[in-house]
Formats: structure tokens, sequence, C-alpha cells
């Protein structure tokens, strides 16, 4: 069985609209999606999905033209291959053999995993709302994102307030807390909240020694990404009790395998929505030790992409036992929410990926003594507070956004707030 043919379209899905507002300053482009929908010389179909501004890596011109004319289980465990090419090929030869993904990739340990709801950093008021449709969609823990630019203390209660005691938080710092010193007390001022289950990069994973000095501070489990500090000093330094694994099918089962042989748990983060959260399932479905709930933001979009939307049930959803992903693609949804040619051929001339118009909003964090900062871009944030130019955290700060309201005014904050983050004090 060849492939003769590999189809890329490129659609634009709607987030819920809470989420709308919560990642118009940083994650908004993630409902750009490419589709690749690979065709066989026997007729099978194949459908795969990358997000195209996240994601371990892009479907390229030259991994198309390599995989035409080339039989699929030649080229499947080709990481090189991109997130949707990479996916289309295993449902391709799922659907050509009868057999689900998780057959081609191991033994089945588990036919239904688990799952997480997922934000970017938001107020306490928004992150409270999330939480109760999770709770409400039959979740069972929720990922964020503690960012010193709100009062994290401030969030989980407001969360505690709306969600019953086993509903869990993985909290996230991605590094923000910035050392043990200031890490330390966070964590120990968050765990008397029964809700908070663990921590993930609280401090830059490349300290190693204020990551054990964290780690044997907390009663609760201290995640890392993978591979950064090496896998075999993680382990022998004793730095975390698991781990977030992520990329393509083939670096996925060896961090799986190695995580193994560790004893240690790991949540898969494959970032996407319908198609790409059934394909976590599948390699979910046959790692021993993916018993941390998957990472995928499926909560984000309005629309699956699916006949038959993702389910989920006390935390897990049912891996698919049908041919191939065992999923059926709404191609009425994808043509709704395609993007037309026309909007993607600029950005295709100059090799650029298509992407959205950046909403233009100025980020202005205020603490409680009324003094503030104002940024042109999250970006600026993580190496301005890593740097060590502001508190990890304090109790009271609060985000306030402003988007572009026309005047002279708000343009030349925005314009010096552009050259670096702006002090200030409210009220001048």
């Amino acid at each position: 069985m060849k492939i003769v043919d590999v189809e890329r379209i490129v659609v634009n899905v709607p987030f819920t609209q809470r989420q709308q507002k919560i990642t118009a300053r940083e994650v908004y482009n993630w409902s750009v999606l490419e589709l690749c929908r690979v065709t066989s010389d026997s007729g099978h179909v194949g459908w795969g999905e990358t997000v195209v501004h996240y994601t371990w890596a892009r479907v390229s011109d030259d991994a198309v033209a390599r995989v035409k004319g080339r039989p699929a289980a030649e080229v499947m465990n080709d990481d090189s291959l991109g997130s949707g090419l990479q996916m289309a090929v295993f449902d391709l030869m799922g659907q050509a053999l009868e057999v689900p993904v998780h057959r081609l990739l191991g033994t089945i340990q588990r036919d239904w995993v688990p799952i997480s709801w997922w934000s970017i950093d938001a107020s306490p008021e928004d992150w409270a709302a999330e939480a109760a449709d999770a709770v409400a969609a039959g979740y069972t823990s929720f990922k964020n994102k503690p960012r010193p630019w709100w009062d994290i203390v401030a969030q989980v209660e407001a969360i505690s307030r709306v969600v019953p005691p086993h509903f869990k938080l993985d909290l996230d710092p991605n590094g923000t807390w910035q050392n043990a010193a200031a890490a330390i007390p966070i964590i120990g001022r968050l765990e008397p909240f029964g809700n908070v289950a663990m921590f993930e990069t609280p401090i830059p994973q490349g300290d190693l020694l204020g990551n054990r000095q964290i780690r044997r501070a907390t009663s609760r489990p201290v995640a890392m990404h993978f591979g950064g500090p090496p896998y075999i000093t993680c382990v022998r330094e004793e730095v975390c009790d698991g781990f977030v694994v992520s990329g393509g099918k083939s670096s996925v089962m060896r961090q799986g395998e190695l995580s193994a042989e560790a004893q240690m748990p790991f949540w898969l983060q494959l970032v996407g929505n319908g198609l790409m959260t059934t394909w976590a399932a599948h390699l979910g479905a046959v790692l021993s030790h993916a018993t941390w709930p998957a990472i995928t933001c499926l909560n984000l979009y309005s629309h699956h992409l699916l006949k038959k939307p993702i389910e989920v049930v006390g935390g897990f959803h049912q891996v698919p036992e049908g041919p191939g992903l065992g999923v059926e693609v709404d191609e009425e949804a994808v043509e709704r929410f395609r993007v037309p040619d026309s909007e993607i051929e600029p950005f295709a001339r100059q090799g650029q990926p298509y992407e959205l118009p950046r909403p233009r909003l100025l980020s202005t964090v205020v603490w409680p003594d009324g003094s503030c900062l104002h940024m042109a871009s999250p970006a600026q944030g993580y190496s301005y507070f890593g740097s060590g130019n502001g508190p990890a955290q304090m109790e009271g700060t609060r985000l306030e956004i402003t988007p572009d309201d026309g005047s002279k005014e708000w343009a030349r904050l925005f314009a010096r707030a552009e050259a670096g983050p702006v002090r200030d004090r409210r009220g001048r």
C-alpha cells in the first residue's frame, strides 16, 4: 500500500467564548490547525492534525514529497514527517489493516485514558468559571498556568469554591517562580489547598540544586519536561517525580519506556483538537506509565471537527477500537472553518505558516501598593520576571488588559512598552 496523495487543509476553529478572551494575549493563534488528508493507492484515507503555532514539528513541503509514492509502513515511524502527517499515516495504516492505531503501537494497557482541562493564565473569576465548566463536562483535573502577574492564592481559592474536593489542579509556573528561595514559600502557601495536586517546572529545570530542594520541601509531586536536564540526571539527582512527554511517535514511545524503567509516571502533552486528542489516547493506551492526565487543550475549541465529539467521563475518555484512529472527521465542519487559499497565499509566498493578526493589547501588572508595570506582550513578562526584576508571586497582584482604544495616550504608552516594560504608579 503506497501513499499517492497528501492534501493539506488550514482551518481556523474558534475557541469557546471565554477562551477567546483568555487567550487573546498569548495563544490566540492556536486556533489555526493544519489537517492532513492522506490517500493510498488502495483507496484508504487517513487524517492528521497540527496546531500550526504550537507543535513539536510542522509538516513541510519536503516531508510531503518524501512520502508520496512510498509504502506507508516505511515512513510511519519517521518523526521528521511532522505532527499531522505522521498521525495521518498511522490512521491510514490502521484503516488498511482494519486495526486500531494502538495495535500498531504496542500492547494495550488501558482502554480509557486520563485527560485534563487546560487554560493559560487568567483572572481568578475566569479560572473558576473554567473549572466549573470542566466539572460539568466530566473532567476531574485542570492544568493551569500561575504567573507573577496574578495572585495564585486568590486563583486557587476561587477555583476551590466551585469544585468538589476530588477535583485536582496541576500548577505549571513554567519556571517563573525563579529559584528555590522564592518558590518554596509559595508552595507552602498553596499546600493547604486539597485541590492542589502537583507542580510542573516551578523554577528553571537546569537548576538541579534548587529543584532538589523544592522536591524535598513539598508533599506534592514535581513534574519536569523530559530531556532537560538529561533523563539520567533527573533520575540520579532525584529532582522530579515524573515527566511531561511530547513529540512524535518514536520520541514519545522512547520517553514513555524510559519513564517506565525508572517507575516514574508522566502526562502526555500533545496539544490539539479532536484528532490530536484521539492520537494521544492511542499512545496513552499502550504506555504503562502514562497515568497522569494528558494535556491536549481540547476544551479550548468550540468544535472537535469530529462527527461524534469526544466525551469525558470521570476524568477519562475511551480509546477508540475502530480501524485507524477510530473516529470520523466531520468534513462539513472542516469546510465551514477552512481558511481560503487567498488568505494563506501571502504567507506561503514568504515561506511562513498562515497567521492571525495579533491583538493589540496593553498588559498592566498592578501590585497591592499601587505600583504597576506595563507590557506590550507576555514574552516580555517571562524574561523580565524570570531575571528577577519583579516578585515571583505577591498576593493581591492583578493584571489589567487594555485594548487599543485609538487614543494617542494609549499609542504612546504601548510604544514605550514595546521597547521594554514600563514601571509606573497608578494615578500619575
